[in-house]
């Protein structure tokens, strides 16, 4: 989904080239091109084809949960994948752009710095830590976006989303059942699109930057929020405890009850002179873009606030 919604984005600005393994996505304005960044002569293939100034690396195991079941999977994806990449970026001179994860920290009550060492309590975390040590210790022209939770609508009808579920048993009448427990920012990935878009225009390298929404809520708080923008009844919401699988290997040291991936934003914020969004506030941009979206997906006008 994020990727997508990048490759969107972008193509307002760049000639944007967008790859997919098995099934293909359909992107406004992007081109797709299969690609397994798991063969390297097929990503040495796609990086010399088209020369790109830019490489945004969103490929990824994204789910807490779906990590847990498969570990090695997740390392695939969050991690090796990009080993290939990182590589044939560097050889033809693109600048290759990570999109890490608030999970690479320890779920402690704080906000967390850029400095700060991941002590990730899940699999997805771990591997996401794993990433940006690696692409920090081996490139000489890299970005690190470290992001809070995204969310938006899936260009795959075959995945709903987070924010899709909500969307649809909300008109339905249907129950449903929020977490209550994990705290962390939330952001549309247009956000993302606008900060990344604004650290290239500023030539920004080899640089690590945190983002998020100003202010945390668990996935309840979130939903009564978009209730509040959506102009829907929020009856419909409860509060719950999801599953949350914790690496048995773990090192942080939090001590159980709530779990908090707070970061703090004032590098990104002072770096590019811009003031990050509320959730609040980032969602009253989703209600804009989605305006007139129908079923399939297509706007008839998206209109972008910036920064």
């Amino acid at each position: 989904m994020v990727g997508s919604a990048l490759a969107e984005f972008f193509s307002n600005y760049y000639r944007v080239i967008g790859t997919y393994h098995q099934h293909r996505t359909n992107a406004k304005g992007v081109r797709s091109i299969k690609c397994d960044v798991m063969v390297k002569e097929e990503v040495q293939l796609a990086i010399f084809t088209f020369k790109p100034d830019y490489v945004i690396y969103a490929i990824g195991l994204s789910s807490v949960y779906e990590c847990s079941k498969a570990p090695d999977y997740a390392e695939t994806l969050n991690a090796l994948g990009l080993f290939n990449v990182a590589e044939y970026c560097q050889r033809y001179k693109a600048q290759v752009i990570y999109i890490s994860s608030s999970y690479v920290f320890g779920g402690v009550d704080k906000e967390y710095i850029e400095s700060d060492i991941p002590d990730s309590l899940t699999v997805l975390g771990k591997t996401k830590a794993s990433a940006e040590f690696f692409i920090q210790r081996t490139s000489l022209n890299y970005l690190i976006f470290r992001c809070s939770m995204m969310y938006g609508r899936s260009v795959a009808a075959r995945q709903k989303t987070l924010f899709e579920v909500i969307q649809e048993k909300n008109e339905l009448g249907e129950q449903i059942i929020c977490d209550n427990k994990v705290h962390h920012g939330y952001l549309d990935p247009y956000y993302l699109g606008m900060v990344i878009k604004l650290a290239i225009d500023k030539q920004a390298i080899n640089r690590l930057f945190q983002v998020s929404s100003k202010d945390y809520y668990t996935v309840y708080d979130f939903a009564k929020i978009y209730c509040k923008v959506f102009r829907q009844l929020d009856r419909n919401l409860a509060k719950g405890n999801w599953v949350f699988p914790i690496m048995s290997s773990s090192t942080s040291s939090w001590e159980g009850g709530d779990i908090f991936f707070k970061m703090d934003i004032m590098n990104i914020e002072n770096y590019l002179n811009i003031k990050m969004p509320t959730v609040e506030e980032s969602l009253g941009l989703t209600y804009k873009r989605f305006m007139g979206l129908d079923k399939k997906g297509r706007s008839k006008d998206e209109g972008i606030v910036y920064i």
